[in-house]
């Protein structure tokens, strides 16, 4: 979950992301999310080291690992031998 900063453009909010020291701005053209909500954030993780973890949220993203949560996980497609 990230919290609402500030609305910095008519379809862009500034956001705060526990686990990331710096403001990170998203997208919300319809909501109207004003200061001080929560809101949640989905990407996909390219990325895990050791205690920390690389979500995709159009930029790249580095947070601990107690501040995401699995939601879909994914499994590679096997794949066939054909003799």
């Amino acid at each position: 979950m990230a919290t609402v900063l500030k609305r910095v453009t008519e379809d862009r909010v500034s956001v705060s992301i526990p686990g990331y020291n710096f403001p990170h701005s998203v997208i919300d053209p319809a909501t109207g999310l004003t200061r001080g909500q929560q809101m949640e954030l989905s990407g996909g993780v390219t990325r895990i080291d050791g205690d920390k973890v690389t979500v995709s949220l159009g930029t790249m993203v580095t947070v601990d690992p107690d501040k995401v949560r699995l939601v879909q996980s994914h499994v590679p497609q096997r794949r066939s031998l054909r003799m």
